[in-house]
């Protein structure tokens, strides 16, 4: 199977880039519970200009998180896994599964509760963790199960995306909206004139960043919006998207990403969260993670390839998919930036943080134990799994 440079670089910064998140998530939960957890919490919120610190990460920083992750939405379109039908299919229905039985199963927990706006918050996957938890196996994972996850998470991103865009929007200002959409309405005319430089695209996406904070839209979205307005050309080392998917591999792994889990897992865990912890609202996002994930992926996709609608991925078994979708329900990044969007009260975001947590925890330890149970390394040094088959 043919792999491009830009996914190997793609999967070894986002692998990488998952273990640090680990190690700044252990140390932000260690400083806020340890005696500077005051001052520690205190620094996220120091006012730079009319935002605090926190705010600036998450509406900022993540923009451009949420350009990288446009981009490679953009790329795997046009000349990756999604570019085929019959290879896209298969990840765009674990997707779909994927984040309809989460969700569902929230709801369902949550039915006659007043929190169903966490709904969301089990539905996303975290490339960076998933990717990260699959490099501790090394070369005892096939390619294909990588970029089978890849393309699932990349999709179910977007999934994220639209539910932020129509679930978690604020009171809108249309006047802004207006003045975001007459710059987007630029940014494509420049696409359609063949301007190749990236600075422009850069300059006017802030300007549309500025528009869309003040909208009530989340201005995280501009950064999936400016990506299609990036120049894909024919995806070559010197087209526009392709340099600018180059430059941004490294900053939001070893940056951004990092960052974002410093300010955003400062969870205080003292008497007051843990006596309330075990609820309906907590409960909900475990199992959505824990058990939808799993059963909606391996639901969708198995009834798609009995149904012929879908075939398994090159070299990819059952128990490589079981596994993969265990590891699908590490939620973290998108999950703890909707729990944010869904509630204003600290403490719910609190116990949803903690939810997350833990889910994606025993989700990254079930999916290695399993993966590592039903893979083996023969003498020669190939990789492959044992299979066992779905009825």
């Amino acid at each position: 199977m043919r792999i491009t440079k830009l996914f190997s670089e793609f999967f070894k910064s986002e692998s990488s880039g998952g273990l640090i998140l680990l190690f700044c998530t252990l140390i932000s939960l260690i400083l806020v519970n340890s005696p500077l957890g005051e001052q520690y919490e205190h620094l996220w919120h120091i006012k730079i200009g009319q935002l605090s610190l926190s705010h600036w990460i998450n509406d900022l920083l993540m923009a451009v998180f949420f350009l990288l992750v446009g981009l490679e939405i953009e790329r795997e379109i046009y000349v990756g896994e999604l570019k085929s039908p019959g290879k896209a299919i298969f990840p765009i229905i674990a997707a779909l599964g994927g984040m309809l039985i989460p969700a569902g199963l929230y709801l369902g927990i949550n039915i006659n509760a007043e929190n169903q706006d966490g709904f969301g918050i089990p539905m996303a996957t975290d490339i960076a963790f998933a990717l990260g938890m699959l490099s501790l196996l090394g070369s005892r994972i096939p390619l294909g199960v990588k970029i089978f996850i890849t393309a699932l998470a990349i999709i179910d991103d977007l999934g994220a995306i639209i539910v932020i865009a129509i679930f978690y929007t604020e009171q809108l200002r249309l006047d802004y909206l207006c003045y975001a959409g007459i710059v987007y309405t630029v940014l494509l005319l420049l696409n359609r004139l063949n301007i190749q430089r990236v600075y422009p695209y850069l300059i006017l996406g802030l300007v549309m960043w500025f528009f869309m904070l003040q909208s009530g839209v989340h201005a995280t979205l501009t950064g999936v919006l400016l990506a299609f307005a990036i120049p894909f050309r024919d995806g070559g080392a010197k087209s526009p998207s392709y340099i600018m998917q180059h430059t941004l591999h490294k900053p939001v792994a070893f940056f951004i990403l990092p960052l974002f889990a410093l300010a955003n897992t400062a969870i205080l865990i003292n008497p007051t969260v843990l006596d309330g912890f075990i609820s309906s609202h907590t409960l909900g996002i475990m199992a959505g993670l824990l058990l939808g994930k799993p059963i909606g992926i391996l639901l969708f996709t198995f009834l798609a390839v009995k149904l012929k609608i879908a075939s398994l991925p090159e070299g990819v078994n059952w128990n490589l998919i079981i596994g993969a979708s265990i590891l699908a329900g590490i939620g973290f990044t998108m999950s703890i930036f909707i729990s944010m969007l869904a509630y204003t009260d600290e403490y719910m975001i609190n116990i949803s943080k903690l939810s997350v947590l833990i889910a994606s925890a025993l989700a990254a330890i079930i999916g290695l134990f399993w993966l590592f149970t039903f893979t083996k390394k023969n003498q020669a040094g190939e990789e492959h799994s044992e299979e066992v088959e779905m009825p």
